[in-house]
């Protein structure tokens, strides 16, 4: 299981520090949450302070757009080259011309579905993926509760994985702690985005340890 804390929840007064710290504590990926005000009801971080914490980071970056006009956004961190750049099905009408625009600036592209959307929607775009990100709370906000219904199609997701594209990774957002990730992995999630379990911990490190 790889574990990518989402800075959503770090002190944004210590960012700098903050990022250091679950770099050395042991995280895989670090997780960036960008949000427009449009597509989500919250407005977060731009290439600017997202550029400073690729300067912090030891770790890849793992960004989230939650945006409308994914292709501006993604113009905008192709220089910071992280390792993924995922953005919503329900906004894109051209899915795979953003997949390919990203692959084509050597960074890993990834397709997000909220809640309530259907598993097939992405059926068409798995062999074009590198990884599917499950959000399991509404986005926008962090400290939300894990929606239960979401391991039935994370098992969907996977089924979908293994037929069309093995080496695709499953990644989950939203609630996630040491009391559901046993059965995240038991559905067939690679990786999970956690910021509020680690971030409210005093201890970085065991808190990421804790959910290996």
């Amino acid at each position: 299981m790889l574990v990518a804390p989402s800075i959503l929840s770090a002190d944004f007064g210590n960012l700098k520090s903050e990022i250091e710290d679950i770099c050395e504590s042991g995280c895989d990926l670090v997780h960036v949450d960008v949000m427009d005000g449009h597509f989500v009801p919250n407005l977060t971080i731009g290439p600017m302070v997202v550029n400073s914490v690729a300067k912090s980071s030891t770790k890849p970056l793992d960004i989230h757009l939650m945006v409308e006009n994914n292709s501006f956004f993604i113009d905008l961190f192709a220089d910071i080259k992280p390792r993924y750049i995922s953005f919503h099905i329900e906004e894109e009408k051209h899915p795979h011309r953003v997949i390919q625009k990203i692959r084509d600036l050597g960074i890993s592209p990834a397709v997000a579905l909220n809640p309530h959307t259907r598993p097939e929607e992405i059926e068409f775009l798995i062999e074009s993926l590198d990884m599917v990100l499950l959000m399991s709370v509404n986005p926008g906000f962090g400290g939300q509760r894990f929606i239960p219904s979401v391991l039935e199609k994370i098992e969907r997701v996977k089924d979908m994985v293994d037929r069309r594209n093995p080496s695709c990774l499953i990644e989950v957002d939203g609630g996630v702690n040491d009391k559901n990730i046993s059965a995240l992995k038991r559905a067939g999630v690679d990786i999970v985005v956690a910021g509020s379990y680690i971030f409210s911990n005093s201890d970085y490190k065991k808190a990421i340890s804790s959910l290996r």
